[in-house]
């Protein structure tokens, strides 16, 4: 891998263009996939938040999901609000079907609606202090796994998690002006290629 990491942003719904405008900040390369055949190259890959089911009809078309499910098994992904329930193990309130690559179980709207979106400032385990955290229709991580590291809480609830090679958020990193979470995964994406 050269030095300016390629970082692939699921461009499907969300806020991709914000997630990659802080990769391009901290100095990746980003490339926005709406296509399976754009995953090939990439050093590591952003799911971004936006409606869970919703992004499963659009990777239902053309082999994209069973393309995401390699990439996600295999290479770094960070996964924020529904794409931290895209990567959840178990999934609730409903059901619905998912990568399961991390040993998490993940209620869906946990919090409430719209109108009860939050900005919390949270203590984390990465150095510089509290973070903002944005939370919109925010899913709660109800259990996690033994291999999971928990590195900052909504009160009891997991909001920022790692195992390995891949990240999940429960809240909207890229809503904020602080970007140690980019910044973590990038480290991440630089740690399993070296």
């Amino acid at each position: 891998m050269s030095s300016a990491p390629l970082i692939g942003v699921l461009a499907l719904q969300g806020a991709y263009d914000i997630h990659a405008e802080r990769l391009t900040e901290l100095g990746a390369s980003v490339r926005l996939v709406r296509r399976p055949e754009q995953l090939a190259g990439l050093d590591g890959l952003v799911i971004p938040g936006g409606e869970s089911t919703t992004f499963l009809k659009h990777l239902e078309r053309a082999g994209f999901y069973d393309a995401l499910d390699e990439f996600v098994h295999t290479k770094p992904t960070f996964g924020t609000c529904a794409g931290c329930i895209l990567l959840a193990k178990d999934v609730a309130n409903p059901t619905q079907r998912s990568f399961g690559v991390l040993d998490i179980a993940v209620e869906r709207n946990a919090y409430g609606r719209q109108n009860d979106s939050a900005i919390l400032s949270t203590e984390t385990t990465l150095p510089g202090g509290p973070m903002e955290m944005v939370f919109i229709r925010a899913p709660r991580i109800s259990r996690v796994g033994e291999d999971i590291e928990i590195l900052a809480r909504r009160g009891d609830d997991p909001a920022l998690i790692r195992k390995d090679s891949l990240l999940a958020a429960t809240f909207h990193p890229e809503l904020s002006t602080d970007t140690r979470v980019h910044q973590l995964f990038l480290d991440m994406v630089h740690q399993a290629h070296s």
